[in-house]
């Protein structure tokens, strides 16, 4: 009888793993070598920056460092039990991005925050993001370091909030926003509203899902044919669809595919257990999400 118990508990504990654990379509992208990865590094951003190139002492325009030149070590492995984690120093703009680029994906992977800080944001919360979607060359929005995409942003308090980078655009579920007093907030139960260039170009997460005293958040972005779920700890923070961008004609074009960029952006941060895994189409159980 007592072995029956231990099977049966044991086949309870079985069925409700991540499916991470038991699905042989996951992809690990972190390995010790950053084989899958490349890195792209703009400028030391100072207080003030006002979107502008940056100039020297004698008002000449100061270049970015450029693709794959990270001499200082913004982007690093360190090596634990567990496997390979990476580190994000922050200390210059830009970021870590897929060699390949993806389309209909299941992301997930876990962050932790550091200590360290930089101007400009070093009285501020500490920011990071996972940009998808990703096309094109960096340096391309206000802050000169990152590709047009969409943002799932990392940051303090502020897990799975949106972004619009360069002239990329989504609809959101959510509450509008009251102008400048309010933004809008993310929320299921209300209906799509459009986030783009020349209206809301930010949506506040449904709630804080973030893991408490500085331990690990897992993050999971799932994407299928222009549908986006940015997913913390388990809890949807915002449902997304229609992803799209305006090209150099000013058209409306579908952006539903492209690289992954990890944000470094004037904290330190650490990410773990970067995995993926192909979609053939939208998870059921998140089906209903969308066609309220």
């Amino acid at each position: 009888m007592k072995f029956f118990v231990l099977a049966w508990i044991a086949f309870l504990v079985s069925v409700n793993q991540p499916s991470a654990e038991i699905n042989d379509d996951w992809e690990l992208l972190l390995d010790s070598g950053l084989t899958q990865w490349e890195n792209y590094l703009s400028y030391r951003h100072k207080s003030g920056y006002n979107g502008k190139i940056p100039k020297d002492e004698n008002g000449v325009d100061i270049p970015p460092i450029g693709y794959n030149k990270d001499e200082t070590g913004v982007f690093t492995i360190i090596e634990e039990p567990e496997g390979p984690v990476l580190r994000v120093s922050g200390e210059i703009y830009g970021s870590i991005f897929t060699r390949k680029s993806y389309k209909n994906y299941h992301l997930k992977l876990q962050v932790k925050w550091g200590v360290d800080k930089y101007e400009p944001r070093k009285d501020l919360l500490r920011d990071s993001g996972i940009l998808y979607h990703s096309i094109g060359e960096a340096g391309v929005e206000y802050w000169r370091s990152w590709m047009l995409s969409q943002e799932f942003q990392v940051m303090e308090g502020h897990m799975g909030d949106f972004w619009c980078q360069a002239s990329s655009a989504i609809d959101i579920r959510s509450f509008p926003s009251e102008g400048d007093k309010m933004s809008p907030v993310a929320d299921e139960s209300q209906p799509f509203r459009p986030f783009q260039s020349g209206g809301d170009v930010f949506c506040l997460r449904s709630s804080n899902f973030e893991s408490p005293d500085g331990g690990w958040t897992t993050l999971e972005l799932i994407t299928f044919e222009g549908k986006s779920l940015h997913i913390v700890n388990g809890n949807v923070a915002m449902v997304l669809e229609n992803s799209r961008y305006k090209n150099e004609d000013g058209e409306e074009v579908p952006l539903i595919e492209g690289k992954i960029q990890l944000q470094s952006e004037s904290a330190e941060v650490f990410f773990k257990d970067i995995q993926i895994k192909p979609l053939t189409e939208l998870p059921k159980h998140y089906e209903a999400l969308f066609d309220m």
